[in-house]
């Protein structure tokens, strides 16, 4: 069958070509009846409207915005933070018309999606600061947002008051006369298992033999609880286990809890480890809090859901979703009306939500 065109409707219809063009991307040019009668043709012919390429090509836009993820996108749907995160962005971008476009930072082959997916701009989340694919889409130079990234001058940025809130996770223990203390914590690169005591340091980004300290966020929140467990003496042991795997908190708290003297509390980089920790103990007939504390981070709805109910930090991931697709079509706009982007610095707050899973040592 013969590809219809807008031309096609023009002669069924009689009109020029340019009035059926209107009909789909300027009604307000035409009267309702000449419009409802050019739709209906286009319908009976089969033709749904311009091609989108087409269009994306003559406006110089391509309607999608790129959201960068770690190296697999398994994370973005079986992690309820990152499913959350992602429907607040989506949600506030829906009115603009843009379309949210998921980018692993794994090349395959010849593709590499930060540097070939065409898009107006891009969020980079949680991702790995020294990513070849981070590079790909700065050198671009479309308009950017970091989301749990370290801020770079010039690029917008939304982050968690992760150390204040990690802080206030550890004081929590501390006052509640806990001096046996242990972290989970999560890493891209570096080692992984139960580290050496001591081996990480406040203020030290990453240790110079365990590359402990990795990433933004998992450095913000083990400098925030080791800010209330150095002043009190506490030097904590440390299972790190590999990124985006949080089930391994089963096995990481195995480690720490075989261990002489065991910890009486385990601090967690998530509510998804906490939860593997909360099941290890059980598993060794400890109770949950009355042998074993545990916090996490995030409050996620697992948080709640657990049974007892976990202890932890949470942040506002609608707020930061939303605060992340804002100032990312503000860039968008000011890129394209010629003016430098608003590099503003916006950081959500983190708060201590006390629940079950803490109590003073037995």
């Amino acid at each position: 069958m013969a590809r219809v065109t807008l031309q096609t409707i023009a002669d069924q219809v009689g009109v020029s070509r340019m009035t059926v063009s209107n009909a789909f991307s300027r009604p307000d040019q035409l009267s309702p009846t000449l419009r409802d009668k050019i739709l209906a043709v286009a319908s009976e012919l089969g033709y749904v409207g311009p091609d989108p390429a087409a269009r994306a090509l003559a406006r110089g836009t391509t309607g999608a915005v790129g959201v960068l993820l770690t190296e697999s996108l398994r994370y973005a749907f079986n992690d309820e933070v990152a499913t959350t995160f992602l429907g607040a962005i989506a949600e506030e971008l829906a009115p603009t018309g843009l379309a949210l476009t998921l980018l692993t930072a794994a090349a395959r082959d010849d593709v590499v999606p930060a540097r070939d997916v065409a898009m107006d701009g891009a969020m980079v989340y949680s991702c790995d600061p020294a990513s070849t694919a981070v590079d790909w889409l700065i050198r671009r130079r479309i308009p950017l947002v970091f989301i749990d990234q370290v801020p770079a001058d010039g690029i917008p940025c939304v982050n968690v008051a992760d150390r204040p809130g990690a802080r206030t996770a550890a004081q929590h223990l501390v006052d509640l006369g806990h001096r046996r203390v242990a972290f989970v914590t999560s890493g891209v690169r570096g080692a992984h298992g139960l580290l050496p005591a001591g081996s990480v340091i406040p203020g030290a980004a990453v240790d110079e033999d365990a590359a402990v300290i990795d990433g933004y966020v998992a450095q913000q929140r083990i400098l925030g609880w080791l800010d209330a467990l150095t002043p009190a003496g506490i030097t904590p042991p440390v299972v790190r286990l590999a990124h985006g795997q949080p089930e391994d908190g089963y096995d990481g708290a195995k480690v720490l809890l075989t261990q002489d003297p065991r910890p009486t509390a385990i601090l967690c980089f998530s509510d998804a480890i906490a939860q593997g920790v909360v099941q290890a103990a059980h598993d060794l007939g400890l109770r949950v809090p009355e042998d074993l504390s545990v916090v996490g981070f995030d409050d996620s709805p697992l948080a709640a859901r657990m049974r007892p109910g976990l202890t932890t930090v949470r942040q506002d991931v609608l707020a930061k979703g939303r605060a992340a697709a804002a100032a990312l079509t503000r860039a968008i706009a000011e890129t394209r009306a010629g003016t430098e982007p608003t590099a503003e610095q916006i950081l959500v707050p983190a708060d201590l939500i006390v629940r079950e899973s803490t109590a003073p040592p037995s």
